[in-house]
């Protein structure tokens, strides 16, 4: 996927009444992503570094990319509509045969608690970065707020 992104980082998840905002940041503005109230759980946990006696999907996930010595290279923010966004992870893949890169579409919430899990970049496209009101004020507020 050849795109014109930008850098973004996580600053915050927080719980909604109707699930979880997730503020992303870029050196341009700062715009939310709401995902459901366990998947939010889940990233707030993955950010922690909290550990479960049993893996969860997305340890699984990583695990099993890991054992077949696949790494995720990033994850891109590269679509949304309707405030529904679309993600990618890209994979790599090196073995005697060579490099294989592969383009995964994702669910924002998956593809943000691996990246996180696995401490990997993300990136906003800038047709995204475009659409999304910028929420810098609001994330501002609920940080003096704690």
């Amino acid at each position: 996927m050849e795109v014109n992104a930008y850098p973004v980082q996580l600053r915050g998840v927080v719980p909604t009444p109707g699930g979880t905002a997730v503020f992303l940041t870029t050196d341009a503005k700062t715009f939310v992503i709401y995902i459901e109230p366990g998947a939010g759980n889940v990233l707030r946990a993955t950010l922690d570094r909290e550990r479960f006696s049993r893996p969860l999907t997305h340890e699984l996930m990583g695990r099993i990319l890991g054992g077949f010595d696949i790494k995720l290279e990033h994850v891109v923010i590269f679509h949304v509509e309707e405030n529904i966004f679309h993600a990618r992870m890209v994979l790599r893949m090196r073995n005697e045969l060579g490099t294989k890169i592969l383009e995964v579409d994702s669910r924002p919430s998956d593809a943000l608690t691996l990246a996180a899990q696995t401490r990997r970049p993300l990136y906003v496209t800038a047709d995204v970065l475009e659409k999304v009101d910028d929420m810098s004020e609001i994330l501002e507020r609920i940080l003096k707020a704690k």
